[in-house]
Order: C-alpha cells, then sequence, then structure tokens
C-alpha cells in the first residue's frame, strides 16, 4: 500500500510500514530524526493529503504522481488543542492559534481515504469534532508510562493491546517545561507504532480494513 504518515519527524510509524513492505512516507515541516530521509517528505503536509501529488524527499529524489493515499496515519500537532495546556487556552483562542490547529486537525476528517487514523491526546477535539473511536495508553504496548491517546478511525479497526505491563508514570514527568520536552513527549512509543503497523497493515489487518 501507498501510505502517508502525516506529522512524522521521528519515523517510528513509517519505519514499521516500510518493514513491512509498504511504500510509506513520514511528512513533516521539520528534518526527520529516524535516519531515513529516502523516506521523509519535507514540507507542508496539506499540499499531499489529497493525492495527484508528486514530491521530492529529503534526500533529494524526485518521486513521481500518487493519485491517491490507500492509507493516513496523522499526528496533528497538539500544542493548541491538549487539555494539559487548558490554562492558556483563552490566550490561544484569542491569537488564534487554536482555531488554526482545528482547522489543521479537520482537514484529515474531509480527506477522500478508505483508511484514516488520527491521533491526538485528551483535549478540546473530542467535543469540537466527535469523541474518539479508541482511547489507548502506552502500558497497553509495553512501555510502563501513562499517556492518554486518542484515536479516530475510519475503516481501521481499534488497537488491540499487545504487551500490558505495570508502571504507571507519566511521560518525561520529570523534565521541566521546554521545547524540547514537547518534542519528545510527542514522539510516538515503538511499541504502539509496530501495533499500528501490524493491525491496521499486515497481512490480516490489510485484508480485514477495506471499506
Amino acid at each position: 500500500m501507498k501510505i502517508l504518515v502525516a506529522c512524522e519527524e521521528s519515523q517510528a510509524v513509517t519505519i514499521e510500514l516500510r518493514r513491512l513492505g509498504h511504500e510509506a512516507y513520514s511528512c513533516d515541516i521539520e528534518p526527520c530524526s529516524g535516519g531515513r530521509p529516502e523516506w521523509h517528505i519535507q514540507q507542508d503536509v496539506t499540499e499531499l493529503i489529497n493525492g495527484y501529488c508528486a514530491f521530492e524527499t529529503a534526500d533529494g529524489e524526485l518521486h513521481g504522481t500518487i493519485y491517491k493515499w490507500d492509507m493516513i496515519i496523522a499526528f496533528p500537532p497538539c500544542t493548541h488543542l491538549a487539555s494539559s495546556g487548558a490554562r492558556w487556552f483563552p490566550v490561544k483562542r484569542a491569537d488564534g492559534s487554536q482555531q488554526d490547529a482545528i482547522e489543521f486537525f479537520m482537514r484529515f476528517t474531509r480527506v477522500n481515504c478508505a483508511r484514516i487514523a488520527i491521533e491526538n491526546p485528551i483535549g478540546i477535539m473530542s467535543s469540537y469534532y466527535r469523541k474518539p473511536d479508541q482511547i489507548i495508553q502506552p502500558w497497553q504496548f509495553g512501555h510502563g508510562e501513562t499517556k492518554a491517546t486518542c484515536l479516530w478511525l475510519k475503516g481501521l479497526p481499534p488497537l488491540h493491546p499487545t504487551n500490558i505491563v505495570p508502571g504507571r508514570q507519566p511521560r518525561i514527568h520529570h523534565m521541566p517545561p521546554s521545547p524540547e520536552r514537547a518534542k519528545l513527549r510527542a514522539k510516538t512509543y515503538s511499541g504502539i507504532a509496530h501495533a499500528m503497523a501490524e493491525q491496521w497493515a499486515g497481512q490480516k489487518g490489510a485484508s480485514t480494513c477495506l471499506i
């Protein structure tokens, strides 16, 4: 399948999808930190999500037109949407940053694609858009931490826990607020990335998610 992993600089999900043999690309305005620039598109993802697009990967290679994505997995920025930052919502509403984030998130809900997953922490999109189809935790996938993560799904099944482990510490709990802390918190856990690839694009997932 041709799969776009939107707003992913870590390439955690992209690498897992490539391992399964799919033509997957991460896309972010930031350079990739996953070490595979040949699979990374560094540009505004909104120009790609509806297909009929050609692009250049970060290694400088030009790619011909992809007419339609078979799957899109999106991680839109949550800085202005997550409930953890509710104290700053009045400022974010006043300066328009929250509305911009909402509109960016909603772009993924309107894409003409049969399989879509949108990820975000608990926040305002549960009421502004709709309740998520699933809320997962890292400790369900082999990581002994808490970080409630919402998934809005189209044409894809909810994820099944793969490795429930003890440990309930908040992610990056010991670090003070900073841009680096926010970036680390946004990275996808390897266990969740593996589950997304196997359950949504593995042999079983690929055959059961068609709509």
